[in-house]
């Protein structure tokens, strides 16, 4: 998506005030490990099918040369209503029957939709930010079974069941299970350091507000 930049003149050549974001999986991107810390300029995009077709989206997002500003936002799961991870999820935690998927000791790099959301609109209006940007919460070190309990106290409910890998890939399906079964710990850096104020930096408040 490409913006004029406020404020600049309108006579300017439009080469000269191009802007352009877009957005990536960072669970795809990043190798997952147990014990790694990725922050946006850690390796990664070269690993397996899906880092690699990462790397792709971002290469065809790029626009040639140095005049337009170029910002990459690398997502986690992301948190909303209506659909996404959360909506296959809620029905068996509202039953009692949710809890981690497979060892549950992954990590679970996430993201409240109303930040990923803000993230962008901060990348188009704030004119210093350029490059990579993580685009997860900062609470970077939940696991899959420290979000599984978070969601079970958000509903009201235990959190004590597993849920099977082979299960996971039958409900959502072999691609989306590697994000929930394979996880990084992702820290947003630069994000931070650009100046993005969370509204959900903290998981209870965002589950809380998701299921709402």
């Amino acid at each position: 998506m490409s913006s004029p930049r406020r404020g600049c003149p309108a006579a300017m050549p439009p080469s000269i005030w191009r802007e352009r974001t877009s957005s990536t999986l960072s669970a795809a991107y990043y190798q997952p490990s147990l014990t790694a810390e990725y922050d946006e300029d850690s390796p990664g995009g070269d690993f397996d099918f899906f880092s690699s077709l990462v790397t792709k989206w971002e290469a065809a997002a790029r626009l040639p040369g140095d005049s337009t500003r170029q910002v990459v936002v690398r997502s986690g799961v992301v948190l909303g209503r209506g659909g996404g991870a959360i909506g296959h999820m809620l029905l068996p935690f509202r039953l009692g029957l949710g809890g981690p998927m497979g060892s549950g000791h992954q990590f679970f790099p996430w993201i409240h939709i109303r930040d990923l959301a803000g993230i962008l609109a901060h990348a188009l209006e704030a004119s210093h930010v350029q490059g990579v940007l993580n685009g997860v919460a900062p609470a970077s070190s939940t696991t899959n079974a420290e979000f599984a309990w978070a969601l079970g106290a958000a509903l009201g409910r235990p959190a004590l069941i597993p849920l099977p890998s082979t299960v996971v890939q039958a409900v959502f399906g072999r691609e989306r299970a590697v994000m929930l079964l394979e996880g990084q710990k992702v820290v947003p850096r630069r994000t931070l350091a650009a100046g993005y104020q969370y509204s959900f930096p903290e998981l209870g408040a965002a589950l809380k507000e998701v299921i709402a």
